[in-house]
């Protein structure tokens, strides 16, 4: 069925078939009954394992702490939307879409690629990877699959998703992986700081359109953390022309530029531009300032090199392969050159699930519970 038939299909229900089908009731679980993921490393689970990229993390000491062991995942235990699905009630990780198989799709699906970014060319440095527009592709296939288990009733699939969760985190990496890599990529030449946030709304805005037509109405958006102070680029950047410490201010001014712009785009799907939906602004950039900031409070001893990696602050390389990790990763923010810890991970899921300090217009608790 071609992309435009079957948005037509979802939306008004043409074709029925057979009586009204009812999800089974391990699928009715927790706060919402699906969760779907779209991202990067951050919250990838193991989409990369079997793609030739540098962008892989399925081995030791990934996943350390992690019940399941090395799965992918880029830290030592949990991911932020690991910690997420566990606080809205469900009793199993939403797993990677490489791996889902039958009806497990009904409970959702984790599309995050370690690299991918916005652009499409974003990562490509690292090999191969799954962009967010690849990443949509995905998720429209899987909506096609999830229709069967309706018996072809699309206002009741329409229904189910509705009450979903979606949460999409872009933009890292066509910062990281793109705009300032000028030696690989062209776009530090073609655009400055504003034209390029203003380049990759307009190609967020359709991504995020499309996954409104093939259903999603309840859409967590997360802006970029400040990168500009991960341990990768405090082991690299020459803090000499930078006015605000050890971080780079350069990066850190672009990124505020980007997340702007997300917010205002949120703002404008909320004030009717998609019709029925809400979203959530995560504003990563402040939650990651005052995690870092605040550290002590939190029990952090180490805000400022990776639990493993190599060279200055535990930020020129990823970890290697069997190297090992620091003792304690509860006393230290980053895992590795670019990825916070599990302690991290669940920290932050926590402080943005039921308060407005860090999300906007409302909280992730009270966008499950519309």
């Amino acid at each position: 069925m071609g992309a435009l038939r079957f948005i037509l299909f979802l939306t008004f229900g043409f074709v029925l078939f057979g009586s009204k089908w009812t999800v089974s009731q391990p699928y009715q679980q927790g706060q919402v009954p699906c969760l779907f993921i779209f991202g990067d490393s951050l919250v990838d689970n193991g989409n990369n394992n079997r793609l030739l990229s540098l962008a892989r993390a399925n081995y030791r000491p990934y996943g350390i702490d992690f019940p399941q062991g090395t799965t992918g995942r880029f830290t030592n235990g949990r991911t932020y939307v690991d910690a997420l699905a566990q606080i809205l009630g469900f009793r199993a990780y939403i797993p990677p879409y490489s791996r889902i198989r039958g009806q497990a799709i009904l409970r959702g699906a984790n599309f995050a690629s370690g690299a991918a970014g916005i652009r499409d060319e974003t990562g490509d440095n690292l090999g191969a990877h799954t962009s967010m527009n690849q990443q949509v592709d995905l998720y429209t296939t899987a909506v096609q699959q999830m229709l069967r288990y309706f018996r072809g009733d699309t206002n009741e699939l329409q229904r189910y998703l509705g009450r979903c969760i979606y949460y999409s985190g872009m933009g890292s990496n066509d910062y990281l992986n793109n705009y300032f890599m000028p030696d690989f990529y062209s776009t530090s030449s073609n655009f400055n700081d504003k034209s390029f946030a203003e380049s990759l709304i307009k190609n967020y805005t359709q991504q995020l359109t499309r996954l409104y037509q093939f259903g999603a109405r309840k859409i967590v958006v997360t802006g970029v953390g400040q990168i500009g102070c991960i341990p990768y680029q405090l082991a690299r950047y020459n803090n000499r022309n930078n006015s605000t410490g050890r971080c780079n201010g350069k990066i850190n001014n672009a990124i505020v530029l980007f997340n702007s712009q997300v917010k205002k785009l949120v703002d404008r799907f909320n004030k009717g531009q998609l019709k029925g939906a809400k979203f959530v602004y995560l504003d990563s950039y402040k939650s990651t300032y005052d995690l870092a900031a605040n550290g002590a409070a939190y029990g952090f001893e180490v805000v400022d090199k990776g639990c493993c990696g190599v060279g200055r602050n535990n930020g020129q390389i990823t970890c290697l392969p069997l190297q090992t990790p620091c003792p304690d990763r509860t006393k230290y923010l980053f895992w590795d050159a670019f990825h916070p810890t599990e302690t991290a991970n669940i920290l932050l899921a926590k402080s943005n699930f039921n308060s407005r300090a860090y999300s906007y217009p409302i909280s992730i608790q009270e966008l499950a519970n519309l």
